[in-house]
């Protein structure tokens, strides 16, 4: 099951993405990509979560391709929302 998202943001697409990388880094995941696009993969209570970025102006869109069955797409959404929004 995929989900796809908008986070809209007011700062600089390099501060935006640093607090998206270090936000994954910190549960142990990887981050590569730049101001314009890029990838994810952290693991959740032993479960992979990995998606893709673009930025499009102010617009972050997540796009994730795999995910825990048990955790629904508006709560990874809502926590990314509160880290880097």
């Amino acid at each position: 099951m995929s989900c796809n998202f908008s986070i809209p943001f007011s700062d600089t697409a390099d501060a935006v993405l640093d607090k998206a990388k270090t936000t994954v880094e910190e549960q142990g995941g990887f981050f590569k990509g730049d101001t314009q696009s890029g990838e994810f993969s952290l693991s959740v209570f032993g479960n992979n979560i990995a998606g893709s970025y673009a930025v499009n102006g102010a617009q972050l869109e997540i796009a994730i391709s795999d995910k825990p069955f048990f955790v629904p797409c508006n709560t990874i959404e809502g926590y990314l929302k509160s880290k880097i929004s």
